[in-house]
């Protein structure tokens, strides 16, 4: 088991695939340290490398800077090209999706149950027809449609 925060700083300069980890050295500044591995990591050629490296700096950095300190020291254009950030956007974006659709679905279910009740069902009937509780059914009964008849 290897510490890292009683690792000598310029330990992790020497090769680029330890620079994400500098900033959990022994460093006495980390903010000036991820100064200095954003430096390094621009002096990389390849940009596929480059851009990983930058995103796991990024995500390293933040066990002990705040996010506003990282975004200003690490390019962002240059960690969106990194798989690990890519991936990372995808199943942000994919849990976005998910979260719409069943908002979209329980309003759908909830407006279904005003209509119903606007019509004269029953609670009972509603409850059976759209799943939804009795509560919830009083709820929407309380508020939707009695707001709709003033």
């Amino acid at each position: 088991m290897i510490r890292l925060w009683e690792q000598p700083t310029d330990n992790f300069f020497q090769s680029p695939g330890l620079l994400p980890f500098a900033v959990l050295s022994q460093a006495s500044n980390p903010t000036e340290t991820l100064r200095q591995v954003a430096q390094k990591i621009s002096q990389i050629n390849d940009q596929r490398t480059q851009s990983n490296i930058a995103a796991s700096a990024f995500i390293l950095a933040g066990l002990v800077l705040n996010k506003d300190i990282i975004q200003q020291l690490l390019r962002r254009e240059l960690m969106q090209e990194s798989v690990t950030y890519q991936a990372l956007m995808d199943e942000g974006r994919a849990e976005g999706r998910a979260e719409g659709r069943a908002i979209g679905i329980e309003e759908g279910v909830r407006q279904v149950a005003i209509n119903l009740l606007r019509e004269g069902l029953s609670v009972e009937m509603v409850v059976k027809v759209t799943g939804l509780s009795a509560e919830q059914i009083q709820q929407l009964k309380l508020t939707a449609v009695d707001n709709s008849e003033n």
